[in-house]
């Protein structure tokens, strides 16, 4: 709960390192000596007022005790009386019992009985009075004292257990319930370990944060001229874009110490402990000033706020507004830059993204071909590869792949390589992990029937054979019917020619056909179709129905946007609510349906001019298993091509040819 801070290796314990007497008194030994006791007493106390020691009879029973002289002493007590039998009476006891008999006879004493008295005078019999007691019927305070004292002691121990766990170190001498402490992991000067030789792909970003750098290190450079230094950046990214990595290399470049912690370390079960934390961060970064506060997944505390009480959280939206108002109240000037990472922008409350808060946004988005190449060598710096390796190649391959998926596929290659007691990491390593990041892990131990097989085999040959029948589609790089991953049977491997940023109307045509071609296959060869198809219809559906709702490309609809960001305050607050009537969802329906009929029917004129080529690629692939390379080019380069159409999606109905 407190600032855990890492030292360097040279700094000594020094003497707040000495530990609290308070705390070290508190022990096991001294909770289960305290326990011991109070048992011990509780057990002397059942001892002496236990069934042993005292029987309880009927009031009228001892009346006639009494009148027979085998009672010696009486005490008088509230509601109750104890009689001490007579040494014959106690002998009479003994001899019927096979114990030692009881000592005393208690009886409940009636209030209104007004013959006791003169009854015992009568028979000359000592009476004692016990007094009055303040403290319940029994008069037994001091167990209940005990019990407290007990819960104290118990209750001190764990409070003082749970600071030392909570404790970074032995120089914490906070007070108990210290759950206002900030969470922050801080890093001294060079402590990161990350510079921006560590980071690659992302140019643009890195010469935005140089400037950082230069603010932290030379700030009066910049107010000279009367400029601010900006309080806030903000990186913008998907996951694994290496914005983590970044805010480190800015904190590495500057030498300065760096405060790391996530936007989950503020929010506890206690009430107003975030806001706590948050003000407890901020004293500690002005007293260090200048540093780098770096708060990663933003979005867990910086929501919006909803409105008119909808998605409302007391402890996030004080924990935001103690973060707005710290923002606002350190001085620029003292060095302070806060560096925040999120990869749902949309969702930050406004409030954070004015100017004098988070001042700059920083893109770090996916990188291109290039920035994919760096990323690999930054990578494959240590790995032993071989000198015919080709880093542009497996670039070329992984279109779309983030930071971290391209480390995951250098990892991967190495260990692929390790497995097959290689002395260095091929290319042919390098693809097998690329696969297997992209379709899963291979399971050849999963054996298909001898109808299932063939039924994949065309599936798979179909999409390939309409990929490569597509004027706009990516080429076909390899065709498997191995099963990998979870579900996967098989899979057609596509890699594009270059990156790309816009996606054509033809384009997205041509890879709807792609996706129902092992439909279309299996309904030309076997009449009948599975359910291999399943994920290939979902991405078709997904695909029609932007291009209807949110692109703009549907014949009913024409140039307007339905899709589900059209209504953000709506969204906002939690309300379910369509940007469109009921008359636009049905136009919206029977055009995406329309779309892939149409194209559906494309697709089956594709393989029907295809169908002697499709049946040979499906053999070879039973046989093989695997088609790529020289083998699998050879067959695509007997592809008929597909006929241009114009128009949304107007191919001519197709229909298919007996099996």
């Amino acid at each position: 709960m407190e600032c855990t801070m890492d030292e360097s290796p040279h700094k000594g314990p020094g003497p707040e390192s000495t530990p609290d007497p308070l705390s070290a008194g508190f022990t096991w030994r001294t909770v289960l000596v305290a326990l011991a006791v109070g048992l011990g007493a509780l057990l002397i106390f059942y001892q002496v007022q236990g069934p042993g020691a005292v029987s309880q009879i009927p009031y009228s029973e001892f009346k006639g005790r009494v009148t027979r002289g085998e009672v010696s002493r009486v005490v008088l007590s509230e509601g109750q009386l104890v009689a001490l039998p007579t040494d014959e009476a106690l002998a009479r006891e003994r001899d019927v019992r096979e114990d030692e008999g009881f000592e005393r006879w208690q009886a409940h004493r009636p209030a209104e009985d007004q013959e006791l008295l003169p009854l015992l005078e009568a028979a000359q019999v000592v009476v004692e009075v016990a007094p009055r007691s303040g403290c319940g019927e029994g008069g037994y305070l001091w167990i209940w004292v005990l019990a407290a004292v007990m819960i104290f002691v118990f209750w001190s121990f764990m409070i003082r257990r749970m600071q030392m766990l909570n404790a970074p170190g032995p120089g914490n001498n906070s007070p108990v319930m210290s759950f206002g402490k900030s969470r922050a992991r801080v890093y001294a000067e060079e402590g990161t370990g990350v510079t921006f030789d560590d980071v690659a792909g992302v140019e643009e970003a890195k010469e935005e944060l140089r400037e950082i750098i230069s603010f932290l290190r030379e700030p009066s450079r910049f107010t000279r001229l009367g400029g601010k230094v900006p309080k806030g950046v903000l990186l913008v990214g998907p996951p694994g874009t290496g914005k983590t990595l970044l805010a480190r290399a800015v904190a590495g470049e500057a030498e300065v110490p760096f405060f790391n912690l996530s936007g989950s370390d503020f929010v506890e079960m206690f009430v107003g402990v975030g806001a706590a934390r948050v003000r407890d961060l901020f004293q500690q970064a002005q007293e260090s000033a200048p540093c780098i506060i770096f708060v990663d997944e933003l979005d867990a505390i910086g929501k919006a706020r909803g409105a008119a009480g909808y998605q409302s959280n007391e402890e996030r939206e004080q924990t935001l507004n103690a973060l707005l108002v710290e923002m606002d109240g350190f001085d620029p000037r003292s060095g302070v830059i806060i560096i925040a990472a999120t990869n749902r922008p949309e969702v930050l409350d406004p409030a954070l993204l004015r100017s004098g808060r988070f001042d700059r946004q920083v893109v770090v988005d996916r990188p291109d071909k290039k920035g994919r190449r760096r990323i690999l060598e930054v990578h494959a710096r240590k790995v032993v590869m071989d000198p015919e390796v080709d880093l542009d190649v497996v670039a070329a391959q992984t279109p779309g792949f983030v930071g971290a998926d391209l480390a995951n596929i250098v990892n991967e290659a190495a260990l692929l390589a390790a497995r097959k007691n290689k002395s260095q990491v091929e290319l042919e390593d390098f693809q097998a992990s690329i696969e297997r990041v992209m379709a899963g892990l291979e399971r050849k131990s999963r054996r298909l029937s001898e109808k299932e097989s063939r039924i994949v085999a065309y599936h798979e040959a179909g999409h390939a054979i309409v990929a490569g029948a597509m004027a706009d589609a990516d080429p076909v790089h390899k065709i498997s019917i191995v099963s990998r991953g979870i579900g996967a049977l098989g899979y057609t491997l596509q890699v594009p020619l270059e990156d790309r940023y816009l996606v054509t109307r033809s384009e997205l045509h041509d890879r709807i056909c792609m996706l129902l071609g092992g439909r279309a296959a299996e309904h030309i060869v076997f009449g009948d179709v599975s359910s291999g198809a399943a994920n290939d219809l979902q991405r078709v559906t997904d695909i029609a129905r932007r291009m209807v709702s949110e692109y703009g490309m549907g014949q009913a609809i024409g140039n307007l946007s339905y899709g589900e960001d059209s209504s953000p305050f709506l969204k906002q607050m939690g309300v379910g609510a369509r940007g469109y009537s009921d008359q636009t969802a049905q136009k919206i329906d029977a055009e995406v349906q329309r779309i892939v009929e149409n194209l559906y029917g494309r697709t089956l004129d594709v393989l029907n001019k295809n169908v002697d080529l499709l049946h040979e690629m499906a053999d070879t692939l039973q046989e093989q298993e695997v088609l790529e390379g020289a083998d699998l080019n050879a067959l695509m380069e007997r592809v008929h091509p597909a006929e241009a159409v114009s128009g949304l999606g107007e191919g001519a109905n197709g229909r298919a040819s007996a099996p």
